[in-house]
């Protein structure tokens, strides 16, 4: 399904801080997330872990710190340029296009994208033969996420678990080598988030891709997960492989007030 394999590369967070006025959201932020794993950034409510997503996706910049990927440094990029990198995302809050489910996946493939809107406009033999691979990359994808038969459906008709994974297969469509996952499978049913969670499984071991996870579902995370990092009011308090987080003392203290418990619960949400 990818078409344009890239190096995997380190994602490197180095004390990262954001204000807002005289609130600070992150506060020396550093963690690095290793080409290949699975990455969750987890921790309670507000926490900071959608601002997080935002700076490295760079519609925040950070007052302070670097975030480096490929030998580029990302803070100060615009959201674009970020994304040509192979830095992909879905969101919490379902941002799909007011059209079918193909084109929301040929949104994705903009980058992918060579001919210019003149040529379009002129209908010359480039553009058909471009517009006959995009129309073979996205099959594929909606075969991959499993919505090959409603590729022509309105996204904004299709059940919320649907549109969650239209939200996925369009950062896909972009042919990234980092997948960043912003709350994916939220207010989804248990079935739901059991196929969801197969289906993050299959995209970091079948597509190779680097996967970094925000998500307040414990059970998923710790089932899928390789290392995390835990937030709290902004700093990190713990990085490590999820049996060790899970037991740490400062982590059971952010969750639940320092009640002891093999494991912090559904209580922390983003």
């Amino acid at each position: 399904m990818r078409e344009h394999l890239r190096q995997p590369s380190t994602l490197h967070v180095d004390g990262v801080t954001v204000r807002f006025g005289a609130v600070t959201a992150l506060n020396h932020v550093s963690f690095d997330v290793e080409p290949g794993t699975i990455h969750a950034v987890i921790g309670p409510n507000g926490a900071g872990k959608s601002t997080l997503f935002n700076v490295l996706t760079s519609v925040y910049r950070a007052s302070e710190g670097s975030v480096r990927y490929a030998d580029h440094e990302l803070t100060g990029m615009r959201p674009h340029a970020v994304a040509g990198l192979g830095i992909a995302r879905t969101f919490q809050n379902i941002e799909l296009s007011h059209t079918t489910v193909a084109g929301n996946f040929l949104l994705g493939r903009h980058q992918q994208m060579r001919q210019g809107t003149v040529a379009a406009a002129l209908r010359l033999p480039g553009v058909r033969r471009e517009e006959r691979e995009q129309r073979r990359a996205i099959e594929k994808i909606a075969e991959f996420v499993g919505l090959r038969d409603r590729m022509d459906v309105l996204a904004s008709e299709l059940p919320y678990g649907d549109q969650k994974r239209v939200d996925l297969g369009r950062a896909l469509a972009a042919d990234p080598s980092v997948l960043l996952l912003d709350e994916p499978v939220a207010g989804m049913t248990r079935h739901e988030r059991s196929d969801i969670s197969a289906l993050i499984r299959r995209t970091h071991e079948e597509l190779g891709l680097t996967v970094v996870l925000v998500e307040h579902d414990m059970p998923l995370v710790m089932g899928l997960a390789q290392v995390c990092t835990v937030l709290d009011f902004g700093t990190v308090i713990a990085t490590g492989e999820p049996r060790a987080i899970r037991s740490n003392p400062a982590v059971i203290e952010a969750y639940l007030g320092g009640v002891p418990t093999t494991a912090p619960t559904d209580k922390a949400t983003t």
